[in-house]
């Protein structure tokens, strides 16, 4: 009789960065050219998303996406728009700890690279860059979690 050795051990986990890339990028400037003639200072408003997706069995894409609107008055300076994505392949991590993986691990790596698209964009659109300020995805993920328990209660 032949012993067959089955292997109970726990796998250990993987966490790679398959590719970090541009996914989208817009930028409109629908008042221009009477609009760059303004002085006045404009208003700036920034918006950021992220989201995870499923790809392939341990494979995510996880995407960071912000969204840059400046004004003068109740005219658009410029808008623009991009979305950075990254392709994570995790696997072998306890499912209670994936939440923040996709949250806060995987958006730190990919925003460096979305703030710089931003900046480039808008300063190719000829105008000075706008710098995102850096962002705790730390905090964005709890802040997130505690709104998700509130709406359940």
């Amino acid at each position: 009789m032949t012993d067959t050795a089955v292997n109970t051990e726990p796998q250990s986990p993987v966490f790679q960065i398959q590719r970090v890339y541009l996914k989208e990028a817009s930028l409109e400037q629908p008042n221009s050219p009477a609009i760059l003639l303004e002085q006045q200072q404009p208003s700036v408003d920034i918006q950021l998303g992220v989201e995870a997706t499923p790809v392939a069995e341990g494979v995510f894409e996880v995407c960071v996406t912000a969204t840059v609107h400046t004004k003068i008055a109740d005219k658009t300076v410029f808008l623009v728009e991009c979305k950075q994505g990254g392709i994570f392949e995790i696997r072998n991590v306890p499912e209670d700890q994936m939440g923040a993986i996709m949250g806060i691990a995987c958006p730190q790596i990919v925003y460096p690279y979305l703030r710089g698209n931003v900046a480039d964009v808008i300063t190719r659109a000829g105008f000075p860059p706008v710098h995102l300020a850096e962002i705790n995805f730390q905090a964005m993920y709890e802040q997130q979690q505690a709104q998700a328990a509130a709406t359940q209660q």
